[in-house]
């Protein structure tokens, strides 16, 4: 099992996140350099888009310098033009947003499930107008989007459905790994990520019709890779695209991190796993309320957030781990109402849940290294920051007893 980097002694700070380094990655980034081809398009880069493929099951795979170009290069092949909407949730990232809006498209914000914090399709299909295009889902945490009723919204308005599955890598809905259930999906490789090339990320193209189109637009809007097999005699500018893919030795980087993938999501869903557990108590107390996973979703511990009580416990949450060397942190911040969002998208219905959650959640770290002594420390710091609640409620919750050490 990779250990990833040295987890902090007692008393060290312990970060947010720590990028995983499994110790295979600089002599595969040397093996390409010794190769001789450091763009776009080598063994590297081919192994990459093979295994997404086989564990996907996507028709096709393009690895990218980033989620954010994977978006941008989706919003092209969709075919989204001014005029167009495409509805998604507020609570995302910019670049949900910003891939659309970049094609003179307007975003059309929604509300979100309560439950999982991903899309609401109820709030999607009433946001639905006859300019509607396409509907973005996000899947947060590793936790599928209801993608079944969303591309059943989608069929009976002829849309195309666009996964942002940044987060998703290794995590499926329904048995269907997330970003290779609509037309076209996104996952990001970013440091941040359960498997990393600091910055990366990959197209998936799930409709065969989109592959040709996808090509072209992945190959800076050229015919270049049927000139490569022979089917044409000369490349040529066809259509609009641009340099979206990444290189060799982002690959050769992003490929060490493949090969242990699945060994770094268990050991990630381990942590995941000792929080669920050890916050129960504060759930019971009313105090917090931890992730909801459906039945029909396999998770990928991608995050660990809790839902606070209210908006005004969360700086000093945040201030009173920070005070014992511990960085959580907030996320998303609503878009509907961004100064972006407002110039550029339209909100649609009332955004009662995303209003609620997006003051009062916080992250907790989740890394590859961490420790059982560093889960505590966590785990601890959480629960003195809350003391003060439990003591206003009078119920008290107990941290329960730490599971027995592994040597």
């Amino acid at each position: 099992m990779p250990q990833g980097p040295p987890a902090p002694g007692d008393g060290e700070f312990i970060p947010f996140n720590r990028p995983l380094l499994l110790g295979t990655e600089v002599g595969f980034i040397e093996d390409a350099a010794r190769r001789g081809w450091l763009a776009a398009g080598g063994d590297y880069c081919r192994r990459c888009e093979t295994w997404l493929e086989r564990r996907t099951g996507s028709t096709k795979a393009f690895l990218t310098g980033s989620c954010t170009s994977a978006l941008e290069a989706a919003a092209l092949i969709a075919g989204v033009a001014p005029g167009d909407e495409v509805v998604m949730p507020s609570f995302t990232f910019a670049t949900t947003a910003s891939a659309f809006a970049l094609r003179g498209a307007t975003p059309v914000f929604v509300d979100i499930d309560p439950r999982t914090l991903n899309l609401d399709p109820e709030r999607a299909e009433a946001a639905i107008t006859p300019r509607t295009r396409a509907i973005a889902a996000v899947h947060y945490a590793g936790v599928g989007a209801e993608m079944d009723a969303i591309c059943a919204i989608a069929d009976r308005h002829d849309l195309l459905v666009v996964e942002d599955a940044a987060q998703g890598i290794l995590a499926s809905y329904g048995g269907r790994p997330l970003g290779a259930i609509g037309s076209l999906g996104a996952v990001s490789f970013h440091e941040t990520k359960n498997v990393t090339c600091g910055e990366g990320g990959a197209l998936l193209v799930n409709d065969p019709e989109l592959v040709g189109r996808a090509e072209v637009i992945c190959e800076k809007g050229t015919d270049r890779r049927r000139f490569e097999r022979g089917e044409v005699n000369r490349y040529r500018w066809v259509t609009l695209g641009s340099s979206f893919s990444a290189g060799e030795v982002t690959a050769a980087f992003l490929w060490a991190q493949l090969e242990a993938a699945e060994r770094v999501t268990a050991r990630r869903r381990e942590i995941w796993s000792r929080y669920h557990e050890a916050f129960e108590p504060l759930e019971r107390a009313g105090l917090v309320r931890r992730p909801i996973v459906p039945a029909y979703c396999d998770h990928n511990a991608h995050l660990y957030y809790l839902l606070l009580r209210d908006a005004r416990t969360r700086a000093p949450f945040i201030e009173h781990l920070q005070g014992r060397g511990i960085l959580s942190v907030f996320h998303y911040v609503p878009l509907h109402d961004s100064p972006a969002g407002t110039r550029f998208g339209r909100a649609a219905g009332s955004f009662e849940v995303t209003e609620s959650i997006a003051p009062r959640l916080v992250r907790l770290p989740l890394w590859v290294g961490l420790d059982d002594a560093a889960i505590d420390r966590v785990i601890d710091a959480s629960f003195e920051a809350l003391s003060a609640g439990t003591a206003r409620t009078g119920r008290r919750p107990r941290r329960p007893p730490a599971p027995r050490r592994r040597p």
